[in-house]
């Protein structure tokens, strides 16, 4: 029936570099020292997609969610439980299946014959990080149930408003909608997604040694928290204070703009989404050591922010389950190269 798979949170005490950066204010060393032990210690179980887990960082770091779109077997699971352990907070993972209903989510009000009251029985997505495993094998009503919860950190039953812990995450996995037994995700849905990534099949390195490592141990076994909560907390706080300047929120505007006139599109890009650009090019410079964002961070998180919310017209490619990525992906690279990139005046 309703498979919830669910974990709490880990108890594996933290490492003792991860006590040591506990206390003190975040500085850039600091910032680049605890981002670069959660790349690691994500890194150790996906190996060879480095582009990947950076993805995933920036999108916990910037306060979105994650949709992992792949085949089965690539390691779109692996990368979410592993993000999830490499943190020192509450984790759920919730099995999406045809028959899970909105409140095994988000949670149902139960009435206590003692008490004789309804008391509220919280749902699977109250934790730090919610990884959504297979999102599509569910209804599209009950993936409707993660809309409030992820736009307000919140969810509402029978009329009561029940916070969600912070920092909140979701991680979910999809399979392509060609695959048997998939449903299409609402719109409103994947808007609210800040990136899409795909995993890809490794290379060949990468596979072999992925034979000799797991052949009679789990990875996630051995992984702790490298970072806790609070300086989750302080990370974001970090990259938010990331500088833009005007002419570069000025051509993230414009590049959004484009989507919603250009003539292969049927749906352009929200003002969600070029808020959730340029959140997560604040992240993306902060990673690289600058305290501004460049056109260049925009440019490099175009297509894993923008591509997912899109739909082309049917000459487009739309016909075809919405649009291939290949599709949109290169609309999306002609209207990069027609939107003028801001250049910095010479001092």
């Amino acid at each position: 029936m309703v498979d919830t798979a669910m974990t709490d949170g880990l108890d594996t005490p933290a490492s003792q570099a991860l006590e040591a950066d506990a206390s003190g204010p975040m500085t850039a060393e600091k910032f680049e020292r605890v981002t670069d032990a959660i790349l690691a210690s994500v890194g150790r179980v996906i190996d060879g997609k480095p582009e990947a887990v950076r993805s995933a960082l920036v999108t916990f770091l910037a306060e979105g969610h994650l949709l992992i779109e792949d085949v089965p077997g690539v390691g779109k699971t692996m990368l979410a439980r592993a993000l999830a352990a490499s943190v020192d907070a509450t984790v759920r993972r919730i099995q999406f299946t045809p028959d899970l209903l909105p409140g095994d989510v988000t949670g149902v009000s139960v009435f206590n014959p003692v008490d004789r009251e309804f008391e509220f029985k919280q749902g699977a997505i109250f934790a730090n990080i919610v990884i959504a495993d297979e999102i599509n094998r569910s209804s599209p009503k009950t993936q409707s149930a993660l809309l409030e919860a992820m736009e307000e950190g919140q969810v509402t039953v029978d009329g009561q408003t029940h916070p969600l812990p912070e920092p909140f995450l979701v991680v979910a996995t999809q399979n392509p909608l060609e695959m048997e037994g998939t449903y299409a995700l609402p719109e409103a849905q994947r808007d609210r997604f800040m990136m899409r990534i795909s995993m890809g099949y490794p290379d060949n390195r990468s596979e072999a040694l992925m034979l000799r490592q797991r052949d009679t141990a789990n990875p996630l076994e051995d992984l702790v928290p490298v970072v806790t909560s609070e300086q989750v907390t302080e990370l974001v706080a970090w990259s938010r204070a990331v500088h833009v300047a005007p002419p570069i929120e000025d051509y993230a505007v414009a590049l959004s703009h484009a989507t919603r006139t250009h003539s292969d599109l049927r749906l352009g890009a929200s003002p969600r989404a070029t808020l959730q650009l340029v959140r997560a090019a604040k992240v993306w410079a902060a990673l690289d050591g600058r305290g501004f964002v460049i056109p260049d961070d925009i440019a490099a998180l175009l297509a894993p922010v923008f591509a997912h919310r899109l739909i082309p017209t049917r000459s487009a490619g739309g016909a075809r389950a919405r649009g291939t990525t290949d599709a949109i992906t290169s609309i999306l690279h002609r209207i990069a190269a027609s939107v003028r990139v801001p250049i910095a005046p010479r001092q």
